[in-house]
């Protein structure tokens, strides 16, 4: 029998994976891992700033990601530096300026293991609200964006020849994305997010025969990576966010003895 702490856990895991499966899957078809670290990585600059001016640190972080997604936007468009680098460069400030503005609150006790690593098993019921609204509203906006979204990773300078407002489209899947780092960083971790992300997507592209089944299949690899990783974690008295990011690697390192669907 599962506690009640640990059915909140799985029904907000379950929740973050459902959301992290479609948005993974253009992550990896993208190439946008590293973006995906650099929102992780701005998010504890967001947590800072929450305890700073005494709102919710969830808020916080989805302002500071939001910022730093259109940030990067704009910097991308002047091309005065490669976009890794751009990407180097905001996430180790961020991370850097959220560290040392934690440093300067000297009155202030958090355990920042649980922000970097997740503490899932501390979910309440108002989190469980949080995380399945915002997924509803981000799954909801990324189904608008998924047709245009196709036709630019397929190819984008087709895609203008074709009338897409590609640079409206790029902004506002970063921006939803922005926001999904936020909902996934009390469940698994600012320096996890981007396994849950990555994992799933990448583990069943092999045998996926269109963007939609891909998207699915992910949805349902990360829900078993959740499942799978909160059983270990309490049989074995396991970190519960890193367990699920073994069980993750676990079913990409299965999903690769599998032939590939030609």
């Amino acid at each position: 029998m599962f506690s009640d702490f640990m059915l909140r856990a799985a029904v907000a895991g379950i929740g973050v994976a459902l959301v992290a499966g479609p948005f993974g899957t253009f992550v990896v078809w993208r190439r946008m891992a590293y973006f995906g670290d650099t929102l992780a990585h701005s998010a504890l600059l967001g947590v800072a700033l929450g305890f700073l001016l005494e709102i919710d640190p969830t808020l916080a972080v989805m302002a500071v990601c939001l910022l730093v997604a259109v940030l990067l936007f704009f910097l991308q468009r002047q091309q005065r530096l490669p976009s890794d680098t751009l990407l180097g460069i905001l996430s180790h400030t961020a991370l850097s300026l959220g560290l040392v503005t934690i440093a300067f609150m000297e009155k202030l006790r958090i355990d920042l293991l649980a922000y970097l690593f997740g503490d899932i098993l501390a979910v309440g019921d108002k989190d469980l609200v949080l995380i399945y609204l915002s997924a509803f509203v981000a799954l909801g906006l990324l189904l608008l964006l998924w047709r245009p979204l196709l036709a630019i990773s397929l190819h984008e300078d087709l895609a203008r020849v074709e009338g897409v407002p590609v640079d409206l489209v790029q902004l506002s899947f970063s921006c939803l994305l922005a926001l999904v780092v936020a909902i996934m960083m009390k469940v698994i971790g600012l320096l996890l997010i981007t396994s849950l992300f990555i994992l799933p997507a990448a583990a069943v592209r092999r045998v996926s025969r269109s963007p939609e089944q891909m998207a699915l299949f992910a949805a349902i690899a990360g829900v078993a990576a959740v499942c799978g990783g909160l059983y270990g974690s309490l049989q074995l008295d396991t970190p519960a966010g890193p367990s699920i990011v073994v069980a993750a690697a676990g079913i990409f390192a299965i999903m690769q003895l599998i032939p590939a669907r030609q």
